[in-house]
């Protein structure tokens, strides 16, 4: 992906998956990474949970399964960030992991959730996913992502 650091780029090539966040103006800006789409899709979730909370030593205290129908690649990318956006604002509850799997034909994803006073908050919550810019699919070493949240 554009900016990947050597760092980035010897970690891809071993296989390895991550998300960063990048600069951009008023929003939240997230790039992932991974060897499969559900991996990356996984990496994308997790970087904007990053963007605003810290759950590294935060425990899940319940678990949600989700079926995402899949039309396009993009679609599934902003359902699933829509859907951590639904449980912050109506559940406030937060993912503090996912695993991905495709099932028929569709996205499989299971959630491992906190309630949100559980969680350091460190920055503005996503309001939303911006289809300006989104970019999914796959590359020489996986796949990758890039999405813009709107906080």
């Amino acid at each position: 992906m554009v900016g990947d650091t050597d760092d980035d780029i010897q970690t891809r090539r071993r296989g390895g998956s991550g998300h960063r966040a990048v600069p951009h103006t008023a929003d939240v800006r997230i790039e992932a990474w991974g060897v499969s789409r559900e991996r990356c899709l996984v990496e994308a979730a997790l970087g904007m949970v990053e963007c605003f909370a810290d759950v590294t030593a935060v425990r899940p205290t319940s678990m949600e399964r989700i079926r995402l129908a899949e039309h396009s690649d993009e679609d599934l990318l902003t359902a699933l960030l829509d859907e951590v956006v639904f449980r912050l604002d109506v559940d406030g509850r937060v993912p503090v992991d996912l695993e991905a799997d495709t099932t028929d034909g569709d996205l499989d994803v299971r959630l491992a959730l906190a309630e949100l006073g559980d969680v350091e908050v460190t920055g503005a919550t996503p309001k939303g996913v911006s289809w300006h810019g989104l970019h999914i699919g796959p590359d020489p070493y996986g796949w990758s992502c890039a999405v813009t949240v709107d906080v």
